[in-house]
């Protein structure tokens, strides 16, 4: 076995060093993201959060679910879409091959608004910017934006529900697709629009199956 100073030096001498260093920015640039969430207090949720709700999944998903912002028992678990509306979520991404953990799965707001209440226009614009990193970080190749909240946001539109889904939007200076559906917690108590969802998710595998080969 090559001494580990040794190798290190053949390391240096080829450049390799310079890419570990990349590889260690990326990662701490993740975790100070994950911190700054986590110390938030640019609006007034941070006075009565449990804690906030960063992400979970894979930080490289070619996949990214947005959804709105955390309810109670994401107030208490530290993670969006777990009850009921998580376990819908998870079917609809099964049913399109996406299991839950190789996804990235986000919300607009990190903390959760009082009694549920739709987030305010001056939440949005303090948090928004967290989500901007998250999806800059994680680089997807596809959006999956979950209610209307979550699809104006993203989008900077106040089209509503109805007309923002069906078509293929677009995001950020990488121009990565985005396909806005329906809520998981709005299908819980409107399931007569299940297939619509099952319309929109289908419509998301056929974008990202004609998405171009990556480098």
């Amino acid at each position: 076995m090559i001494d580990p100073l040794r190798r290190a030096a053949y390391l240096e001498a080829l450049g390799i060093d310079r890419w570990a260093a990349r590889q260690s920015t990326a990662t701490d640039a993740w975790s100070e993201l994950k911190r700054c969430v986590a110390e938030c207090t640019r609006c007034d949720l941070h006075r009565s959060r449990t804690q906030t709700v960063f992400g979970v999944g894979d930080p490289k998903a070619k996949w990214m679910v947005v959804g709105e912002a955390p309810g109670a028992e994401e107030d208490r678990q530290g993670e969006p879409f777990v009850g009921a509306a998580g376990q819908l979520l998870n079917a609809m991404l099964g049913a399109i091959d996406l299991p839950r953990e190789t996804v990235f799965i986000a919300n607009i707001l990190k903390c959760q608004p009082p009694e549920n209440r739709d987030p305010r226009p001056e939440e949005i614009n303090e948090c928004l910017s967290y989500l901007q990193q998250q999806i800059e970080q994680v680089a997807p190749r596809i959006l999956l934006a979950f209610g209307r909240v979550a699809a104006q946001s993203l989008l900077g539109t106040d089209a509503t529900l109805a007309k923002l889904r069906g078509t293929v939007h677009r995001f950020g200076q990488r121009q990565i697709p985005v396909i806005v559906t329906y809520h998981p917690a709005y299908l819980l108590r409107t399931p007569s629009d299940k297939r619509k969802a099952w319309e929109d998710l289908k419509l998301a595998r056929q974008v990202f199956a004609e998405l171009p080969a990556e480098a």
